[in-house]
């Protein structure tokens, strides 16, 4: 860096000296935001339900759930309170356009059901961009801003809180237990498929989980908004389940895409592996320390 900035005229090198301090200053802003949002995340959850699953609770279940359920381990296993995952992967915003390198950070609240993503992506070194997504007190938002600084998209309203509490239930696959909550309803569609719909704040999020002969849920297909043309339009969304890891002693997905199914063919935009995954089943504590650098904080 300090030879590149030598080659540099003076004012042209001050300029990029000011560029970067801007940069790691909107950085650190952004930081500070993700993490009052996950204080706020962690300070609504209720105390975890009391006891571990039982092979009772899953008798009533579409016989699809109830495969998927007992393949994942997750009876004799406590209930969850909170969850952090981080994955890493690739992302592409819109059809034709280049990958860019993911790191990204995630908190899960199971009661009351809420998220607070934050994802980095880069271009090299560089961090070209910031996102963070969340549903929050019934609500759903997406903040991205280019470089930490320029604010390019600012969402909120009905159709993101569908659209988040949406995301919320296809990625409850991570803690599956949250699949007996009283917040929870099963319809049986056929041997291996199932509708499942999540209720929360007076509305309702429904989609359609995919289980193989195995018990492995392979994919969640749900209609989703999508922005297009300057507006939200109802699109069917996929999260295809792409390889199966062990987290918490549970045969957990490792790693997954997003996909909007378009007139003109599929649009695959987020392929991510999750890296880490760790269960709360405990009271309240505080925030857990940044990711490090090069990861999503």
């Amino acid at each position: 860096m300090a030879a590149m900035l030598r080659r540099l005229p003076p004012l042209a090198a001050l300029a990029a000296l000011a560029g970067i301090g801007a940069e790691f200053l909107g950085h650190r802003s952004f930081t500070r935001l993700v993490r009052r949002d996950v204080e706020a995340l962690r300070d609504g959850a209720s105390t975890a339900r009391a006891g571990v699953v039982t092979e009772e609770m899953l008798s009533d279940l579409p016989e699809p759930v109830r495969r998927y359920l007992t393949y994942t381990g997750v009876v004799g296993r406590p209930f969850v309170r909170m969850v952090r995952l981080r994955q890493k992967g690739a992302m592409r915003p819109g059809p034709g356009q280049p990958w860019m390198p993911l790191a990204a950070e995630e908190h899960y609240c199971v009661d009351p059901p809420g998220f607070v993503w934050d994802g980095t992506l880069r271009l090299g070194p560089v961090r070209v961009g910031r996102a963070r997504d969340e549903y929050l007190g019934g609500a759903g938002r997406m903040l991205v801003k280019v470089a930490s600084l320029l604010p390019v998209v600012d969402a909120s309203g009905e159709e993101m809180d569908q659209g988040s509490m949406m995301r919320y239930l296809s990625e409850m696959i991570f803690f599956p237990a949250a699949f007996l909550g009283g917040n929870i309803s099963f319809h049986a569609v056929d041997h291996g498929s199932a509708q499942v719909t999540l209720t929360d704040h007076g509305r309702t999020a429904t989609g359609t989980i995919y289980v193989d002969g195995q018990g492995r849920l392979t994919d969640f297909v749900a209609m989703r908004y999508r922005m297009a043309g300057g507006r939200q339009v109802l699109t069917a969304w996929s999260t295809p389940v792409t390889v199966y890891g062990e987290f918490e002693d549970l045969r957990l997905p490792a790693g997954g895409k997003a996909v909007w199914k378009l007139p003109d063919g599929d649009l695959d935009y987020i392929d991510v592996t999750i890296t880490e995954l760790h269960y709360d089943a405990g009271a309240a504590g505080p925030v857990p320390a940044p990711a490090p650098e090069g990861g999503a904080r």
